[in-house]
């Protein structure tokens, strides 16, 4: 599986990336959207991703095959933090878990602020899956915000916070 940077959004991927975050929140993944999410709204939020793309404020890494799987890594921060990036948006989709994917999709990630000069990355999930595989990754957990976030279907979730050096 190869991880490619994205700077522009054919139909194709576009679809892809659509298809990804509808299964992500449909399989009730607390990725800042509510049920039912639409396939307008979706491409909605992937073309507006793909326009700060462009605009050099985030990175967003992904592999594509009939299975989606995505990362960005957030790179428009305030002028006393050029040094620090924020993963966001880690997508898998449920049929391609537990494959190595979210692994590459975080090396990816980490190799990909290095070469944007970042030392520090930040991130936060509500998913217990999603939080072994940053322990295993090195990452340091901060703590856990309770009823930080909703899911999906309204439910209150807890938050945990992660931050790596990259140094």
């Amino acid at each position: 599986m190869r991880v490619h940077r994205l700077r522009s959004l054919d139909e194709r991927v576009l679809e892809q990336l659509e298809e990804v975050l509808i299964d992500c929140v449909e399989g009730g993944a607390s990725v800042s959207f509510m049920l039912p999410l639409s396939r307008q709204k979706a491409g909605e939020y992937w073309r507006g991703v793909a326009e700060s793309a462009v605009r050099g404020e985030r990175a967003l890494l992904a592999a594509l095959d009939s299975s989606g799987r995505t990362v960005q890594l957030m790179l428009n921060l305030p002028e006393n933090q050029p040094h620090r990036g924020d993963l966001a948006k880690m997508l898998v989709h449920r049929r391609a878990r537990r494959a190595g994917v979210g692994a590459a999709l975080l090396t990816a990630a980490e190799e990909c602020a290095r070469a944007e000069g970042r030392s520090l990355l930040v991130l936060d999930t509500a998913s217990a899956e999603a939080a072994r595989l940053y322990e295993r990754h090195g990452w340091q957990r901060v703590g856990v915000v309770p009823g930080y976030a909703l899911y999906p279907d309204g439910r209150p979730c807890a938050t945990t916070f992660y931050f790596k050096s990259l140094q």
